[in-house]
Parts: C-alpha cells; sequence; structure tokens
C-alpha cells in the first residue's frame, strides 16, 4: 500500500511553516541533514529544559501549533510499550496541570490517565481518547528528533495522537469555551493499544467500575478517538458510517506429538510436517471459504519447533492472526480453523491445542454520530471529507463501543508518493497534520455533546 521513503526525504516537519525549515525550492534531504537540525533547536527552546513543557501558556488561547509540534517531537523521542509508558504518563500528567485540566483519581490504572473538563452547565458525559504507547520499532527515519530509546519507536503515530488530543484539549479548556460547553469533557490517554488489551483495561479498570462516574458526572454518553493515517493528505479526514478496521483475531496452535532420533523417524510421530499441512491448508479459508468480495486474512506470523539438529521434536507451535469484518466471517474463519488444525492433527496421529482469545470487534462508528460528523468536516472548514478506505489492521477503540456509541475518524498524515504505512521503521507522520487531528477532537466534542442534548 506504501511505497519506499528513502532515508534522506524523511521528514516530521513540512518543508514550509517551521522555524529554521528551507525554502519550498530546497531538496528536503538538505532540510534533514542541515536546516532541519537549526529547526529542531528552535521547537526545543520553546519548551522549558527541566519540565519540558512550554515556557510559557495562555489559558485563553491554549497551546500555539509550534508549541505543539515541540511537544510532539518530545514525545516522539520517549516512546514506551505497552503498560509501561510510566514517563509518558507523568509528562501528560504535567501537561494537564499547565492547561489547568484535573487529572482523576484512577487508582486501577497503573499508567495512562483520566483528566475532567466541565462545562459550565449540566449535559451529558463523554470521553476523548488518544492512545500513547509506542513499538518495538528500531527508528530509521534520519529525522533530527529521532527515538532515543534504542529498539522502540512511535511507528504507529501516538505521538500525534496524543498530541491532538493535547491541543484540543487545551482549546476545550479555555474559559470562553468552557463557558459554552454544556457537560462534561473527558479526556483520556490510553495505556497498550498496540497489545490490543489496552482498553479493555480501561474499561475495567476505569468505566465499569465507576472511577469516572465521580462529580457527579454519571455514566459515559459516547466516546470519541482518532487514528492517524499516512494514505491522506494532512488536511482531510475520513469519518463516516462505514467499517473503517478489521475485527481482530490472534491465535496459537501447539502440537504435541512423538519425539524421535532424526534417523528414525518411524519411532516417533514428529510434529512439523503436520505444522507444514496445517499452515499450508489454513491459506484455504480465505482462497475457498470466505466470499471473494469480503476482506479476510489468515496470516501465520511465527512457527518454533526443535533446537537440535538430529533430533525430530516432541512440540511445535505456530501464531498468527486472522482479520475479517464481519461476526459472520469471524465464526467461519474461526469454525474452518479449528476443524482443519484438528484433522490435520488427527491424520498425522498428534494433538492440537489451540489458543484464540476474545475477538477484537470490527471499528465502526456508530451511524447516527459518524453521520454527523461526516456533515460537521464537510460544512466545517477546518478539514477536506475524505472517503474510508477499509484498514485491514485493528483498533482496540472498537472495544468501547461495549460501554457508550462510539465516533471515530482517520486523520491524515503524510499523503506523499513516497510515504510508508504505519509500524515501518521509516513511518513518518507529518507535523502539519496536528491542526487538523486537534480540530477533530474539538469539533466532534462539541457537535457529540450538542447531538447528545438534542
Amino acid at each position: 500500500m506504501a511505497g519506499k521513503l528513502s532515508d534522506d526525504n524523511a521528514s516530521i516537519h513540512e518543508t514550509q511553516g517551521v522555524v529554521g525549515a528551507p525554502s519550498p525550492q530546497s531538496p528536503v534531504s538538505e532540510f534533514v541533514e542541515g536546516q532541519s537540525r537549526e529547526g529542531e533547536e528552535a521547537l526545543a527552546a520553546l519548551l522549558d529544559p527541566a519540565t519540558h513543557l512550554p515556557q510559557s501558556f495562555d489559558p485563553a488561547t491554549g497551546y500555539t501549533d509550534a508549541q505543539l509540534r515541540a511537544i510532539r517531537h518530545h514525545l516522539h523521542q520517549f516512546p514506551e510499550p505497552g503498560f509501561h509508558e510510566t514517563r509518558t504518563t507523568a509528562y501528560l500528567a504535567s501537561v494537564m496541570k499547565q492547561i489547568g485540566i484535573p487529572v482523576l483519581s484512577t487508582p486501577k490504572l497503573e499508567t495512562g490517565l483520566v483528566a475532567r473538563i466541565t462545562g459550565s452547565r449540566p449535559g451529558p458525559h463523554i470521553m476523548l481518547r488518544a492512545d500513547i504507547d509506542g513499538l518495538p520499532v528500531t527508528e530509521s527515519t534520519g529525522l533530527a528528533c529521532v527515538s532515543q530509546l534504542d529498539g522502540r519507536m512511535h511507528a504507529c503515530g501516538h505521538d500525534l495522537h496524543m498530541t491532538y488530543l493535547i491541543g484540543a484539549a487545551s482549546q476545550l479548556a479555555s474559559p470562553a469555551v468552557r463557558d459554552g460547553l454544556a457537560g462534561t469533557v473527558d479526556v483520556l490517554f490510553q495505556p497498550a493499544e498496540e497489545t490490543s488489551l489496552g482498553a479493555l483495561h480501561v474499561i475495567d479498570a476505569v468505566i465499569d467500575n465507576g472511577a469516572i462516574e465521580q462529580g457527579g458526572a454519571g455514566k459515559l454518553d459516547a466516546v470519541i478517538g482518532a487514528h492517524n493515517m499516512p494514505d491522506w493528505k494532512p488536511d482531510e479526514i475520513a469519518v463516516g458510517t462505514d467499517p473503517m478496521m478489521a475485527c481482530t483475531i490472534r491465535f496459537g496452535v501447539r502440537l504435541h506429538a512423538q519425539g524421535a532420533h532424526g534417523a528414525r523417524p518411524e519411532s516417533g510421530t514428529g510434529p512439523i510436517e503436520a505444522m507444514a499441512t496445517m499452515i499450508t491448508s489454513l491459506q484455504t479459508i480465505v482462497s475457498r471459504n470466505v466470499a471473494p468480495l469480503h476482506p479476510a486474512v489468515v496470516s501465520v506470523t511465527s512457527v518454533h519447533a526443535g533446537q537440535v539438529w538430529n533430533v525430530i521434536p516432541a512440540e511445535a507451535e505456530f501464531i498468527g492472526t486472522a482479520r475479517v469484518f464481519s461476526s459472520e466471517d469471524a465464526q467461519l474463519v474461526h469454525d474452518r480453523f479449528f476443524a482443519i488444525v484438528t484433522n490435520i492433527a488427527a491424520a498425522y496421529g498428534i494433538t492440537a491445542d489451540i489458543d484464540w482469545p476474545h475477538a477484537q470487534p470490527v471499528m465502526v462508528s456508530d451511524p447516527v454520530l459518524g453521520a454527523a460528523m461526516a456533515d460537521d468536516v464537510r460544512t466545517g472548514g477546518y478539514a477536506t471529507l475524505a472517503p474510508i478506505v477499509q484498514q485491514m489492521p485493528g483498533e482496540d477503540f472498537s472495544e468501547f463501543a461495549q460501554c457508550a456509541p462510539v465516533l471515530f475518524a482517520f486523520i491524515g498524515s503524510n499523503g506523499r508518493d513516497d510515504r510508508h504505512y504505519i509500524h515501518s521503521p521509516k513511518f513518518v507522520g507529518l507535523d502539519s497534520s496536528i491542526p487538523t487531528g486537534a480540530a477533530f477532537y474539538e469539533h466532534a466534542a462539541r457537535m457529540v455533546l450538542r447531538k447528545l442534548a438534542a
């Protein structure tokens, strides 16, 4: 889906509008290798060297675009894995304190936080969510603000997501806006999205046990989220009623057999041939069982068997993922998977244990909120409405639909022909998407509060 982004072209900035950026005629490689470092120093100077918070803050206007870029670059340099985002959480708490948004007491939430903006009048209770964890990826973008942690990178753009929400929160918390708000807006910085368990943890630790109902806020009426997508340009938002991201299934299979000497295979029932047959046969689920016009993927991603060159092992295992866009296809894949694995195991005279945990639901917005938000983008003047293109990756934000109606959008973050997709070590999300992402959260919060109140 993505093209090749050469090392000397990667830039987290646009070539205009950033302090120290080159002129539009300058080659981007000069910007990365020379002037971008000057621009990086200018952005870093906007932050206090001790706290890394903006040196100044005006509650009436919120953070400036340049301050948000500086915050984003700081976050980009220090990605942390899911459920271990301690430094990130502490920094976000400091940002909320500077804005003047109190952080709620959520003792069961070890990392991540919930902060609260209370309007001047009673009204609906909504939540804005951004994910905060990084990935075990070694960055190779050539950026001046490259990750400072070995083997860790914000390769999915969660640094952008945090910055979108910080920008929106600084606007929604301004006295003038707060005076016009009827309702409660909770700001959730969610841990561990990349594990597919973060949203479920927040639901258990914060929502289901009533932790966010403190202060008379009541139960949630809606949850709003977004994900940057490099296939769209930085001024584009894709939102609406169509399914957006796939139902995500993770699976694992462990085979139990009788090991043997490699020279005497007849004395055992080795599992390797069975595993190879299973992996090949599983590919027929999509090619021969799922309807051709239904998006579906079954991918085996890791295999393991044995450690010695002359011993046929007694066990083997493989793991992987399946992706579909309907509950019917999810059940079909489940049934065919179990039939193939168990029947092949029986044919080879071995046994199989199948691990098939909770399937993460399809990411699709509430139809009323999705349609209303598409209209808001179309007429609001802050972004261009782009068509939704289904993405096979999953998004654990979909879990929040069990708690309240959800609204989700794709925020364009690159759009260049030489872009890389999320999770690539060369993924670059452009700074110029920050105003669009912040505008989405702010406009979505206002629109949903009005819609729910009506």
